[in-house]
């Protein structure tokens, strides 16, 4: 028995619409370019034949009017409501040339026994003004309120004449005449592929689930910070499933009439059902998928609401959708309606997370291969530089490189390109305009070696990728950047401990050195004190507090702002927590100002190189670290071997001074020195001198 294959509309047949393909507009649909220039040419055509066609008439004076007529010079003469048209008898000059002309009627009651007295031919012409009166009191009116309406919906992003489509739904078919996506261009991203891939086969292939009594999910949620390739996902969806594809944007559904969102779902699911198979993407669903239930402003949630009801109706109701799979994106799952999430209407969630280092070195990959690269440049280096950045981010990373290279000319991108686009990312574009004075670039010279020489001597510090003293964004007048060994994804005690060192390192260095502290440590106190108190109120690192957490943070899943914070601990608790915040400061504070006096002569040495050079590479400053270490080697084995030799001669006159004594008790050695010395200077005496004196004695 053959399987069922046409319950999603899918066979061999000519399908209704071609994804890919843009559809055909129909001869009367089609606009030529210069349709306006047509019509200029046609009015000025017009306009022409009129001129030409029209017979010319003399413009006079109404005093001239009655003088010709007194002078029996005008033939006939037409009266109409405000002006006389007539003609003038032929002049002897010119006998077969008649001469027309036209005047302003007065109000002049005998008029026409003037005419009938000097024989003119004359008629009375019963003006029709309903042309004008059409024109002027009606069309003329809605012509302008229609333009003023299409120039006020413009402004307000509704295009005139869709007023009368306010309920259709906005969704765009996705077209193939767009460079192609596939899952080929997403890297970093495997578990939501392979998610996605079973989707892609579910819309291919029914049957082959259907057989074991599977169903086709209703669905798809994707989640994660921005930037990190939702949509990318969902056009790569589109491009794999090859079957219609809706995308729509959760803000497109929401108007300011209400009712008009409920509509215009109710159109999209229709227009779907007929297209069956097919996905319909919803981008940013938190537009429309907010949680109900809150207080409602004056015109507040009501439109929303009805919006949200209409989508979790259509989704799985009991006109349940066939064939019809709902993909949508978010960054914002916490504030949607746990009504939408239920499984039913998105049976799968899938967390879009940020890549690790071979995710970033693939997506790295995927951006530079239309890109001219030098061979130095090395894609893993760039990916272990950039610990916590998204796709967009990385995308963003190789364009500046591009940029950059273009700027100076190379005929193809370095490696020099790359860390001074990641630069750019990180800190900022680099402040040429605005140069330190010797003085302050003499204390950030210093504070940065600071930062440095903690990172260096820690025992859980990264390695020091680069030093910068050159300023950068908005107020970074320096900067110390580490370059992680490898990826982590917990922190110990000893590791927060030794970051807040590290940050406190520039503060001590300013301290040690000139007596006094300035304000360019603001960040880093800040943010040594909020690892300080994470560890004693989120991670339970405290040994007076225990392991415990105190306060609730209410923030963003994957945006990380906070909007609250919920206070569940006393008074008497928050004094013992700042207590705690502060030793923990204090204790690193002391530990590192030890540190840097002990290494005082290797942070001068530091602090001149970078003051010098303003930018250290990783290589430059293991070299000085190097250098100092040997120096301290070489010291530490001269001072062992001067103690060695020391140790030997007392031995040699422990020794000696044994022999001497016999049987009596050996002396200390430094005694029995001193008693040899005196014999020998008794023999230099000769007889009869009295012996040296002996300490002892």
């Amino acid at each position: 028995m053959r399987p069922n294959t046409n319950q999603f509309n899918v066979g061999p047949q000519e399908p209704e619409m071609h994804v890919n393909r843009p559809p055909e507009k129909k001869m009367w649909q089609k606009q030529g370019p210069f349709s306006l220039w047509y019509f200029v040419i046609m009015f000025l055509l017009f306009f022409f034949l009129q001129s030409t066609l029209q017979v010319h008439k003399e413009q006079i004076p109404y005093s001239q009017f009655q003088q010709y007529v007194k002078e029996g010079k005008v033939q006939e003469c037409v009266i109409s409501g405000d002006t006389i048209i007539g003609t003038l008898k032929p002049d002897a000059s010119e006998p077969g040339k008649p001469r027309h002309f036209i005047t302003v009627r007065l109000r002049d009651p005998y008029l026409a026994e003037t005419l009938a007295k000097h024989d003119v031919k004359f008629s009375v012409a019963v003006q029709n003004t309903f042309l004008r009166d059409l024109i002027v009191g009606w069309i003329l009116p809605f012509a302008f309120i229609f333009l003023l309406w299409s120039f006020l919906s413009k402004r307000m992003g509704t295009a005139g004449m869709n007023f009368l489509n306010i309920g259709k739904n906005k969704a765009h078919i996705h077209a193939e005449n767009l460079p192609p996506v596939t899952f080929e261009d997403a890297a970093g991203v495997d578990e939501a592929k392979q998610e996605l891939k079973e989707v892609v086969e579910f819309l291919r292939h029914p049957d082959r689930f259907q057989r074991l009594g599977g169903r086709m999910p209703k669905g798809v949620l994707l989640v994660g910070p921005p930037g990190t390739g939702k949509t990318l996902l969902a056009r790569a969806t589109a491009g794999e499933a090859k079957v219609p594809f809706f995308n729509i944007s959760g803000s497109d559904f929401i108007e300011m009439f209400v009712g008009v969102g409920a509509a215009r779902v109710r159109d999209l699911f229709d227009q779907a059902r007929k297209k069956a198979p097919c996905i319909i993407f919803i981008d940013e669903l938190d537009a429309i998928g907010r949680q109900r239930g809150g207080p409602v402003a004056i015109g507040g949630h009501d439109e929303r609401e009805q919006t949200l009801n209409q989508l979790l109706v259509e989704m799985d109701g009991f006109d349940a959708t066939g064939g019809v799979v709902v993909l949508a994106a978010t960054n914002r799952p916490d504030v949607l309606d746990k009504a939408l999430l239920r499984p039913g209407r998105f049976d799968r969630q899938i967390v879009v997370d940020k890549p690790d280092m071979k995710g970033r070195e693939a997506i790295l990959k995927i951006h530079t291969r239309d890109l001219k690269l030098a061979s130095d440049v090395d894609l893993a280096v760039v990916a272990r530089r950039t610990p916590g950045f998204a796709g967009a981010d990385l995308a963003n990373v190789a364009n500046e490189a591009a940029i950059l290279a273009a700027r100076r000319n190379h005929d193809a991108i370095t490696m020099e390109d790359f860390e001074a686009a990641i630069d750019r990312v990180i800190a900022g574009p680099e402040k040429k305009s605005s140069t330190l004075s010797p003085e302050e670039k003499h204390r950030v010279a210093y504070h940065e070696s600071g930062h440095t020489l903690v990172a260096e001597f820690v025992p859980t510090g990264e390695p020091v990728h680069k030093v910068s003293i050159i300023p950068r964004g908005m107020g970074a007048l320096g900067y110390t950047l580490q370059l992680p060994e490898k990826e982590k994804f917990l922190a110990t005690r000893n590791e927060l401990l030794d970051q807040i060192a590290i940050l406190l390192g520039g503060r001590v260095a300013e301290e040690i050195v000139f007596g006094d502290v300035s304000t360019g440590a603001q960040n880093d106190l800040e943010r040594a004190t909020e690892i300080a108190r994470n560890m004693v109120c989120t991670y339970g690192m405290s040994d007076r507090l225990g392991p415990l957490t105190y306060g609730k943070k209410h923030q963003s899943l994957f945006l990380g702002s906070e909007y609250g914070e919920e206070k569940n601990y006393s008074e008497e608790t928050a004094r013992v927590i700042d207590a705690e915040v502060q030793r923990l400061v204090e204790k690193n504070y002391r530990r590192v100002r030890e540190m840097l006096t002990e290494k005082r002569g290797l942070l001068d040495a530091l602090s001149e190189l970078l003051e010098q050079k303003e930018v250290l590479s990783g290589e430059e400053v293991a070299e000085l670290m190097e250098n100092y270490r040997r120096t301290q080697d070489t010291r530490e084995e001269a001072a062992r071997a001067a103690r060695e030799t020391r140790e030997r001669v007392a031995e040699k006159q422990n020794a000696a001074a044994g022999a001497v004594g016999g049987d009596e008790d050996v002396r200390p050695a430094d005694a029995a020195v001193r008693t040899r010395g005196a014999q020998e200077a008794d023999a230099r005496k000769g007889p009869g001198a009295s012996p040296a004196p002996d300490k002892d004695d």
